[in-house]
């Protein structure tokens, strides 16, 4: 069932809700209509749409296989922005709400083995992960850092394994995560999967490329990055620029200063986004003409513009006419 304007929105309800960790809700996901929902593969995100209107992506982390509900796990962040604090308060079960059709920007490829980098709530997409390895019969390690057993949601299940897979890391017990001695020992052909804190993820950017395995990582992000897409020097920064809006039939004009997306909204106020940042992929938009100024880090230019996609948050354009399909 959709809300009768974006066919990607499904309306469901929550079914079950649990804790899974310290300040670390479970919630399991049921459409209203009893339907199956879309398909999705280990790594993809759900945009839930809150009820204050907020909008939040939540790595999926249940079975793909099973196709009548969704599950997703949620930490609070008590200094955030609100969605999780929102989520933990007023989402039980029962309540209702819409989500999109899950997305996914960080696949699972193809690989001889895998090495699995987690750390805190990155955990959610690493263990659906896991799991699908595990159905593929694909060997695999995995280490898992957290602030303690207590905040590490699916220690016991994942730790179930053995400790010839799964290395818990719990930080009050033995600190960090050893970055550069993990990458030096993974193996030849293994592709490298790491989501957690930014400070865990730049430590492992920066062993992977020391170990030339750089085009052996794969990265999801929850925050922006710390060096995300610098600004271009040749004068297209600041520069105005028109959007058509190809399915709205109207042309604006983005100036010195301004998003896409806060002028796009103005005249679609239906367009959906999340993190201003350029890391979600919530606002991603096709592009039907022009050059765009990537932005961000959900993905490289080069596959941004293989897709033929933007994100309209932070990105620009470099032509003086941008059409997008909007």
């Amino acid at each position: 069932m959709t809300d009768g304007t974006d066919t990607q929105r499904i309306r469901v309800a929550v079914a079950d809700r649990r804790q899974a960790a310290d300040d670390i809700v479970l919630l399991r996901l049921e459409p209203v209509d009893g339907g199956v929902l879309p398909d999705w593969e280990p790594g993809a995100h759900l945009d839930l749409h809150l009820p204050s209107g907020l909008t939040r992506q939540y790595s999926l982390c249940g079975d793909p296989r099973d196709t009548r509900s969704y599950t997703v796990c949620v930490q609070c962040e008590h200094q955030g922005r609100g969605g999780s604090l929102e989520v933990h308060r007023a989402l039980q079960p029962g309540a209702e709400l819409f989500v999109r059709a899950p997305r996914n920007h960080f696949p699972l490829v193809e690989a001889i083995s895998f090495v699995f980098i987690a750390g805190g709530i990155g955990v959610t997409p690493i263990k659906a992960m896991v799991d699908e390895a595990q159905r593929r019969g694909t060997r695999w390690n995995l280490v898992y850092g957290g602030r303690s057993r207590g905040a590490m949601a699916f220690a016991d299940e994942l730790g179930a394994h053995g400790s010839g897979r799964v290395r818990l890391v719990p930080q009050d017990e033995e600190g960090l995560i050893d970055v550069t001695g993990l990458v030096a020992g993974v193996p030849e052909g293994a592709h490298v999967f790491c989501c957690g804190p930014a400070g865990l993820m730049a430590a492992v950017i920066e062993a992977c490329a020391a170990a030339g395995l750089s085009d052996r990582l794969h990265l999801e992000r929850f925050t922006a990055a710390e060096d995300p897409q610098a600004a271009p020097d040749d004068g297209t920064a600041d520069a105005e620029f028109e959007v058509e809006m190809r399915a709205s039939g109207v042309t604006v004009q983005v100036g010195a200063g301004q998003s896409i997306l806060e002028v796009v909204r103005t005249v679609r106020d239906d367009v959906d986004f999340s993190c201003q940042e350029g890391y979600c992929g919530t606002c991603e938009t096709k592009v039907l003409g022009g050059t765009p100024e990537h932005r961000g880090s959900l993905m490289s230019p080069e596959e941004h513009d293989a897709e033929g996609t933007m994100l309209i948050c932070v990105g620009r354009s470099r032509s003086d006419r941008l059409v997008l399909d909007l």
